[in-house]
């Protein structure tokens, strides 16, 4: 047995040491506490593909049947002020020339039959003077009446008639518009389906033109996707390797059962980066939330191959399955411990146990 003087020396040693290692461990708590990460919801990057197409169609057809002119554009050719094409108008020609002919006869007899009852007025008020002075007779008079009616009756007839064939030769002209057909001005010819010379009818299609001043990129999303799609008011996008931006044109509210996904357009905004066509690769990315968690890689410990994180609040170690890894990041799956937001130790691993 020792002395006494020994025993103390001992004890002494022994409370430096537990001095040590709770100063030590006072120390390592406060550089953890001081160094801390947070849990995040879990994202992951998704990059969607699609192509350019034209903003709208247009089908042409034409409103009559005869046989084609002129055709001013083939397909690529953009309109300008000459219509598509131009239809033969020689019989409705003739029709115009007959009925404004017409009409000019018309203007004649209303002239004559004002004349006339100009006339019949005045010699109606002559006998009317004589028949009240009882110089003429009533049978005069009743015949003077008769006949400036019939003269004013005869003059309404012919203004009824003027404006019939008035509106007639309107609709003529009308018609003979539709034997030019018209496209937007601007657009490109797409579709080319007449030739010069041909005999067309009405209704039947001859072309299709299509609007590419504004291009857009159709897609399919998911629910996820789609949310993370509606946050930004404008999204980052490349066309053809090309920068630019684009924005949601509409989104269709049919639920397709078979992919689980919604369609949506997206319009480009002042797309400057070369011929505006369709076809164009268009590639989108963005972050979309997933399943799992996402925590730094300095909070992730590898202890023996199986990975581990510290909470902060209490020490606890809380061992995880590493799903993926970023740059910065681990993805990890969900655990009954860990929420998003909650405050983890990061750096030196603490002691073993």
């Amino acid at each position: 047995m020792g002395s006494a003087s020994d025993k103390i020396h001992k004890v002494r040693g022994n409370l430096k040491s537990f001095a040590w290692i709770a100063a030590w461990i006072l120390v390592a708590g406060a550089a953890f506490a001081a160094d801390s990460a947070t849990v995040q919801p879990a994202l992951k990057n998704v990059t969607l593909t699609g192509y350019t197409r034209s903003n709208t169609t247009q089908n042409l057809a034409s409103e009559v049947s005869g046989k084609v002119l002129h055709v001013h554009y083939d397909v690529g050719g953009a309109i300008g002020k000459a219509p598509f094409l131009e239809v033969d108008p020689v019989f409705i020609d003739f029709q115009i020339e007959q009925t404004q002919w017409n009409l000019e006869k018309l203007r004649v007899a209303r002239e004559r039959n004002a004349s006339r009852a100009a006339y019949l007025e005045k010699e109606f008020r002559r006998i009317d003077r004589l028949h009240a002075d009882h110089v003429a007779t009533q049978s005069n008079w009743d015949a003077a009446t008769e006949e400036l009616a019939q003269a004013r009756l005869a003059l309404q007839a012919t203004d009824v008639e003027l404006k019939a064939v008035s509106v007639q030769l309107e609709e003529l002209k009308e018609r003979r518009r539709r034997y030019r057909l018209p496209a937007p001005e601007g657009w490109i010819v797409v579709h080319r389906q007449v030739e010069p010379g041909e005999i067309i009818a009405a209704g039947t299609p001859l072309g299709q033109v299509a609007d590419f001043t504004r291009l857009v990129v159709p897609l399919f999303v998911s629910g996820p996707e789609l949310d993370a799609l509606r946050e930004p008011e404008r999204l980052n996008v490349t066309v053809a390797g090309r920068p630019t931006q684009a924005r949601i044109n509409w989104v269709n509210p049919e639920f397709d059962e078979r992919t689980r996904k919604w369609g949506v357009e997206l319009a480009l905004l002042d797309y400057r980066g070369g011929e505006a066509m369709g076809g164009l690769l268009t590639e989108l990315t963005f972050e979309v939330a997933t399943e799992g968690l996402m925590v730094p890689r300095t909070a992730v410990v590898q202890r023996y191959d199986n990975p581990f994180v510290v909470l902060q609040s209490d020490g606890r170690r809380v061992p995880v399955v590493v799903l993926g890894e970023t740059a910065d990041h681990v993805l990890i799956a969900d655990h009954a411990l860990l929420k998003p937001g909650m405050a983890l130790r990061q750096g030196a691993s603490p002691p073993a146990k």
